[in-house]
């Protein structure tokens, strides 16, 4: 099963929006008859491929073992059934790490093998399956992409020091240059890489002009979106982010200037109008897995306002409004790497899952430093994200603090996470 997982992360940046599946065809000395992992290009499926690999050698797969970490499929999509291709091929034990999370399937696959006389063994390396394909649960359950806030700071919770005191100028403003280290850095670019979209504020890319690309050099399906938070269009057409747009660079903004706006349409940048963002009360922002409603487009440059809110505006875009967007683009997964701003708005929405903070031994202090979320904070401990399932990873003299704030496989119970 560990084989099988390793062969399903190969699928990682080439699946989705599908799950990341792995497989192996095993004969009853332990001798690996074929294997396979699915890509969304490649069509066929990983057990499938496995299989027709394990055939190719003419040898009865009457006495061999399926191993692979998700359940396999029991509808008709882009592709047949594989329970069907699992039946005909005579293999009769199958051994799975966790059951399909996509309400079409959710055991039915592992119903249909038993029923045909499979043995079926489950939930072999349940939790490490499980975390493999959170993303994909998300989106497939809930139809939002998986929302990870990630953020590098000093021991004091600090992102950056007071404005204009930079050793590091660029040509859009001045950075406080590099908190965390190369290691930890490099491994951002595998949360990247494992990602489908990435989102700041445009604050952050005038503050930094980062190019927020994936320069992990692995292959990707479809290229990482740029997703750039920017209520009046301030985005600077010299950013780098500008200059190398290629159809990968989407603007989401409250007030759509129809001369801005087709201004970066024609460097092949795609700007869309979201709902403005309405100021929740403490009780509405405690209320973590609130619905919000359908949006309205104005199409005209006018802020396209929630149909129930109630509370004052700041003009931002919403949140949720923008999670759905970025769903209907099949958009599984999603990293924000933005500044203080933007970080408190998506806590304050009640979008984020996880969260992956990255720590250098270092404090800024002062009270001109940037904090990690600037806000009006939770009022009380009782509302204060709670993160839960805290894993530990560490980079030379550099940690990070990986938990989830919302259990993307029970989206109702978010705030029971045990």
């Amino acid at each position: 099963m560990r084989q099988a997982l390793e062969l399903a992360r190969r699928g990682i940046g080439l699946a989705t929006p599908n799950p990341y599946v792995g497989a192996l065809v095993v004969d009853a000395s332990g001798e690996i008859l074929g294997s396979g992992f699915h890509t969304y290009d490649g069509l066929k499926h990983a057990e499938v491929i496995a299989i027709e690999q394990a055939q190719s050698k003419g040898i009865s797969l009457n006495q061999a073992t399926l191993y692979l970490n998700l359940e396999p499929c029991c509808h008709q999509g882009r592709t047949g059934p594989c329970t069907q291709a699992v039946i005909a091929s005579g293999i009769r034990h199958v051994v799975t790490a966790m059951r399909d999370p996509n309400p079409l399937v959710q055991g039915k696959g592992i119903e249909q093998l038993r029923a045909a006389g499979i043995e079926v063994t489950e939930d072999i390396l349940h939790d490490e399956a499980r975390k493999l394909n959170e993303a994909f649960t998300k989106y497939i359950r809930w139809n939002e992409p998986l929302v990870t806030l990630k953020a590098g700071m000093t021991l004091d919770g600090k992102i950056a020091p007071p404005p204009g005191e930079s050793g590091n100028p660029t040509p859009l403003g001045s950075s406080g240059g590099w908190i965390t280290s190369e290691t930890a850095r490099a491994h951002v670019q595998e949360l990247r890489h494992a990602s489908d979209a990435l989102m700041v504020g445009v604050g952050t890319v005038i503050a930094d002009d980062p190019m927020l690309t994936d320069r992990t050099g692995l292959p990707r399906r479809r290229p990482l979106l740029r997703v750039i938070v920017d209520s009046r269009l301030r985005l600077p057409l010299e950013s780098r982010v500008v200059k190398t747009a290629q159809d990968d660079v989407l603007i989401l903004c409250s007030f759509a200037e129809e001369r801005k706006k087709s201004e970066f349409e024609a460097r092949g940048i795609r700007v869309e109008q979201v709902a403005v963002a309405h100021t929740a009360s403490a009780a509405e922002r405690s209320d973590k897995v609130t619905r919000m409603p359908s949006r309205r487009r104005t199409g005209t440059g006018a802020p396209v306002i929630s149909e129930t809110a109630t509370g004052s505006s700041d003009g931002r875009p919403d949140m949720r409004s923008m999670m759905a967007r970025l769903a209907r683009m099949q958009i599984t997964s999603l990293l924000i790497e933005g500044g203080a701003l933007i970080n408190w708005a998506a806590l304050a929405a009640g979008i984020v899952d996880k969260v992956f903070l990255y720590y250098a031994p270092k404090i800024l202090a002062g009270t001109g430093s940037v904090p990690f979320a600037r806000g009006v904070g939770f009022r009380h401990m009782g509302e204060a994200a709670h993160v839960r399932h805290v894993t530990i990873h560490h980079f030379g003299e550099d940690f990070a603090v990986e938990g989830y704030i919302r259990d993307p496989y029970d989206f109702g119970a978010a705030l029971k996470l045990e």
